[in-house]
């Protein structure tokens, strides 16, 4: 007897849904390489459209990348989820052509509230930022 085809894991199907109403992730150019229960990593290649006026990164597509990771991260469980707080620090700035990954981890999980730390890194291993993004979890079930 065959077994039917494997479906998609929950966090994708959630990252799938979410994808085709975000604009803003698609304007950025971000790919999604990997997402599960509380983790995503996605990456993008900087563009001369994404830097500031001393031609470096400009600081808010660091942050509305790692805004969209933690999003696909604290809503892969299955319920709609949205940022309470998040801090971010900069450590270096990114040139143009590098491919940025940015990595997010759960790292606490309660039944209102998801804490995250995100990762931004150049494609040589060199941390640009870390973000640090809370989220408090609703009652709304997506899948």
């Amino acid at each position: 007897m065959s077994q039917p085809p494997a479906t998609n894991s929950p966090a994708e199907v959630v990252k799938d849904r979410m994808l085709q109403h975000d604009a803003f992730s698609k304007l950025l150019g971000l790919e999604v390489d990997e997402v599960g229960p509380g983790y995503c990593r996605l990456h993008f290649t900087v563009r001369p459209d994404m830097l500031n006026g001393f031609a470096a990164l400009h600081g808010g597509v660091t942050f509305s990348a790692a805004d969209s990771a933690f999003a696909f991260a604290c809503n892969s469980h299955g319920r709609q989820s949205v940022g309470l707080t998040v801090t971010i620090d900069y450590l270096e700035a990114g040139k143009l052509g590098d491919v940025i990954t940015v990595e997010a981890r759960e790292e606490g999980l309660k039944h209102k509230v998801g804490v995250y730390q995100i990762r931004a890194t150049n494609q040589y291993g060199v941390a640009l930022a870390l973000f640090k993004g809370t989220a408090y979890r609703t009652s709304k079930e997506i899948l």
